[in-house]
């Protein structure tokens, strides 16, 4: 069965919340050593890299990454244990979830339809009058 996904969004505080641009962005830091260099594979700007990596650190007690600052030999990322045991966390939990969503809606997802979008005719809305 193809096409089943999860996307979720975990929310451990009122100033804490964890999502799958986050993690993306701590596992393109791991596999870099750069967080300039993880927001262009993900086709961000470096801000928006360095906004959710600061907003991360200020979420929790431990920060999840360190950052070096860059000079002649350039400045570097790395993923504090905490940070990889967050990111596995994430991980552990996203897999449990696929699992039970293609469990449970594998009758359902016989019925998808596997085309592009643009490919679906659609009907129009009907508008309907204000109260």
């Amino acid at each position: 069965m193809r096409g089943v996904s999860v996307r979720f969004r975990v929310d451990l505080s009122a100033a804490c919340a964890i999502g799958p641009g986050k993690i993306a962005l701590l596992e393109a830091i791991a596999r870099t050593g750069s967080l300039s260099q993880a927001a262009r594979e993900l086709k961000m700007s470096y801000r928006r890299g360095w906004l959710l990596l600061d907003s991360l650190n200020h979420s929790f007690r431990r920060p999840v990454a360190q950052l070096s600052k860059g000079g002649k030999g350039g400045g570097g990322a790395i993923l504090t244990p905490f940070g990889k045991a967050l990111v596995a966390a994430y991980r552990k939990l996203e897999a449990a979830f696929v699992r039970r969503a293609r469990a449970t809606f594998a009758p359902i997802a016989r019925n998808a339809v596997y085309t592009a979008a643009a490919d679906i005719p659609r009907r129009p809305l009907k508008k309907t009058a204000r109260r």
